[in-house]
């Protein structure tokens, strides 16, 4: 019998109303009455429909009130305010001795300390559901798994309970859950609806996978820019358990993921081989037999890697534990056809729950084995460390402290051991935490693996632009336990003239937009000068803030003093006093290479075919960080979109496929004098329909070369690897340009994870950004796409159209939330792109 046969037959059998939750526990009897079941309480058996995040939270909360075996803990609050909670479970016995328990647990964390009673300490298991919203099915099985451990007096699970910790976060993305419940359960019919092109399983941009702000949770466990990410963080350093689940789902048409992964992509991987081939493959067989017991088919070894540290099933694996991933054939909603039959709901459910029962049987039944790795993997890091020739990493800015801040901030909340020396920060390698120093600074150039689930470069320092330098020798300094004393600037003084902020700042974008958004008019300076103030002279780089006093309408000085004082102590950015437009050196406070900026008024496109993920860091990047309002309007509105209320129009990557009228549109509004940044697949846009006169890099291809015959088995890899996954390349800039204003480098680290190759214009001014000549930083690509596309190519352009301009990146500026480095550029874009002339 077939492989689709049989999987066509098990699915049939399986379509029945589940209204007896027998389906997925049978084997648990006998349950204490006294312990209502998910179907008791929420009125309905799961998989019946789609359970709200408030729904598990409180049901969660009932557990815990009602089973001595349960206590709930809320460790952060998502951005629209939905609760994320932990439910610990455990004996009666173990609960009531937790903090005990958990300081013998840390001690095998210390590489200072030597215990040997492996076998003793209850194994710390954390059960992690539903980071990706619209991938429902594991926070409801979180709800079978939570009812099944605080319930059942099964010999089996009471022997789970008594020697492992079990922590049970439900949904680790609540705002993206309850965004594709509400879609699901909306259109759920009745009879379900099994047909793919029914409105349930097609839900409408931006879909649930995504928190609030449109970012991938399963990407943010390094790059910690969300608060679900941020409070988890804090949580995992507080505990550091054994063993992480990370449950997923993907297309229908599969079957079931289990660990072992795909090889790892980088040559010699950090994590130790334990991890990756032992572990894995003792936990795999756990897997393999449950699934087994239950007629599940499933695969591993393919497609998803854990090469990137930034999952939620390679974190802790830097962190002495063991992440696992799973995936699940989705049904995309209740019920759904696919090449096997039928695929429903409460099918995807049990898999997620027997591999979660299974989780903590594996890691029960190991772990001494387990509490030795993780005692071995943090001494293993300081044994590391000291063959290292590097000692440690230096950095700093000596112009820029908030970007800085920002960094260290990154590296506290890892737990990385940080020291100030002087104006230097240092990072000794030799630390418990030495897999995340050399996450953090490494850079890598050579790989064993081409094609990458997603990134292959992550060091942290280039994201924030950071000039760092690995040492032989250390001078440690004063250890920094927090980032709140590290700015402080010195009060502004009054003045009767004017202010000047330093644009050197990160921060200066957010004070510029504060003072505009209360009525002031700032200039921006197009030539550095030098100028007496209160404390001295003070050389002004390019795009230094001035804040005239005299020259502001409807506003006193004291008025002008009163918003300065705000907004330095606000956003703590370098303010000073100035009591005369006469310059020391170069250019006077009233020439005109002092301009006055037009306050911004944005709109960005978004809905059906736009990239989610860029969109979204956009709205973040200005809702958090400069606390500037963006109009977010639909694809399908533009039509009726009256253009000429804006002065700035972003299009991020994306399939636009506008009418003529509406292309018209857009060439004659920009042509009036506004301006329109592109990102990514939007810039290609912008030159293939003729809107700018530049040009992609593409290589004339030879029509009479020989097809070299490849075996058809190799196309998938062949292929993939032409792709550029996610890499660090150098870009030469112009910082006299004033998109680079605020840039004190000519040369600057970007990310590029896509194949937009812009041609450098050929007005000689209209480049401002370049690919250096020898480009690469840290990550994988090919020699040809290295020579053939990257190094003859721009990373940002500007192109005239009428009196306006099109800015062109041809990388994301904003990627993930976490490029400092280089999103000051779009900032640019956006604050000073109408002062932007083109010279022929």
């Amino acid at each position: 019998m077939s492989k689709k046969l049989l999987l066509g037959i098990f699915f049939a059998c399986i379509t029945f109303s589940v209204s007896a939750q027998d389906y997925f526990f049978k084997k648990f009897h006998p349950f204490n009455p006294e312990v209502p079941s998910p179907e008791e309480f929420l009125g309905y058996g799961i998989g019946d429909r789609h359970t709200r995040h408030d729904l598990i939270v409180a049901y969660l909360t009932k557990l815990s009130e009602v089973s001595d075996r349960a206590s709930i803990h809320q460790y952060g609050q998502t951005h629209e305010g939905r609760k994320l909670v932990i439910l610990t479970i455990t004996s009666p016995q173990n609960l009531n001795n937790l903090e005990q328990l958990k300081q013998k647990h840390l001690q095998f964390t210390d590489p200072s300390q030597n215990p040997t009673n492996y076998d003793e300490v209850p194994i710390f298991i954390n059960l992690a559901y539903n980071v990706h919203g619209n991938e429902p099915s594991s926070s409801e099985a979180a709800l079978l798994t939570a009812y099944t451990l605080t319930a059942s007096n099964h010999p089996e699970i009471l022997n789970y309970l008594d020697k492992g910790v079990i922590f049970i976060d439900p949904t680790i993305n609540p705002d993206g859950r309850d965004r594709h419940t509400q879609w699901a359960n909306m259109y759920q019919g009745n009879p379900l609806v099994a047909d793919p092109a029914d409105a349930e399983h097609n839900e409408y941009w931006p879909m649930g996978r995504t928190n609030h702000y449109w970012f991938d949770l399963n990407r943010d466990w390094l790059l910690a820019i969300n608060p679900e990410s941020r409070g988890k963080l804090n949580w995992y350093h507080d505990w550091y358990p054994n063993v992480v689940t990370d449950f997923h789902e993907m297309g229908s048409q599969s079957t079931y993921f289990f660990e072992p992964m795909k090889t790892n992509g980088s040559l010699n991987p950090i994590m130790p081989k334990e991890n990756y081939e032992d572990l894995n493959n003792l936990f795999g067989d756990y897997f393999s037999k449950a699934l087994d017991s239950i007629g599940s088919f499933y695969f591993t070894k393919e497609v998803f890697d854990g090469t990137y540290p930034g999952y939620g099933s390679s974190y802790p694996d830097l962190q002495g534990g063991l992440g696992i991933l799973f995936e699940q054939a989705s049904s995309r909603g209740h019920k759904q056809t696919t090449d096997f039959g039928e695929i429903t709901f409460p099918f995807t459910i049990r898999n997620q729950y027997t591999s979660s029962i299974t989780t903590v049987k594996a890691a029960v039944e190991n772990k001494a084995m387990l509490r030795k790795y993780q005692q071995d993997f943090f001494k293993s890091g300081l044994t590391n460390a000291s063959k290292s020739r590097i000692q440690g990493y230096t950095f700093g800015d000596d112009y820029d402290a908030n970007r800085v801040k920002a960094f260290v901030d990154k590296l506290l909340l890892h737990k990385i051991d940080v020291y100030k020396s002087g104006n230097r920060f240092v990072v000794p390698t030799r630390q418990p935490q030495y897999r995340m120093v050399q996450t953090m600074f490494e850079t890598y150039d050579k790989y064993r693996d081409s094609v990458y689930y997603d990134a292959s470069a992550w060091s942290l320092a280039n994201f924030y632009n950071m000039k760092y330098s690995p040492v032989n020798s250390l001078n440690l300094g004063e250890k920094v336990t927090s980032t709140k004393s590290l700015v402080n600037t010195q009060a502004v003084q009054r003045s009767e003239y004017a202010y000047i902020i330093d644009y050197d700042d990160y921060n200066a974008v957010a004070a510029l937009n504060y003072l505009q958004s209360k009525g002031l008019v700032l200039s921006s300076a197009f030539k550095p000068f030098t100028v007496k103030t209160t404390v001295g002279n003070k050389r002004f780089n390019y795009g230094a803030l001035v804040v005239p006093v005299s020259l502001q309408q409807k506003k006193d000085a004291d008025t002008v003093y009163q918003l300065v004082q705000e907004a330095q102590q606000k956003f703590q950015v370098p303010t000073y006093s100035i009591p005369s437009g006469y310059s020391v050196q170069g250019v006077d406070l009233g020439s005109r290479y002092i301009s006055p900026i037009t306050k911004p008024k944005a709109v960005m496109l978004i809905g059906q075919g736009t990239r989610s993920y860029e969109a979204g860091e956009v709205w973040h990047l200005l809702d958090t960080r400069v606390h500037m309002p963006i109009t977010k309007v639909p694809m399908r509105n533009f039509g009726g979109l009256d253009l000429d209320k804006y002065n700035t129009l972003v299009m991020v990557s994306g399939s636009y496929n506008f009418s003529e009228s509406q292309f018209n549109k857009i060439k004659d509004w920009v042509s009036k004098g506004n301006t329109l940044i592109t990102i990514g697949t939007a810039s290609e846009w912008a030159i293939d329909k003729k809107l700018v006169t530049e040009k992609l890099t593409k290589k004339e291809k030879d029509s009479t070369a020989t097809v070299e015959r490849k075996p058809y088995v190799d196309a998938p890899e062949n292929i993939g690897k032409e792709s550029v996954g996610g890499a660090i390349f150098k870009v030469d800039i112009d910082v006299t340009h004033p998109l680079a204003f605020g840039y004190r480098d000519t040369t600057i680290p970007v990310y590029k994870n896509n194949s937009v190759w812009l041609a450098p214009s050929k007005n000689a001014y209209a480049t401002v950004g370049k690919y250096s000549k020898n480009p690469h930083v840290d990550g994988f690509i090919t020699a040809k796409n290295m020579e053939e596309n990257l190094k003859p190519s721009a990373s940002l352009l500007v192109s005239e159209v009428g009196s306006g301009r099109v800015v062109l990146f041809a990388d994301n500026p904003n990627f993930r939330g976490s490029w400092y480095g280089t999103n000051r550029l779009f900032l640019n874009a956006l604050f000073l792109g109408d002062k932007i002339e083109v010279p022929e």
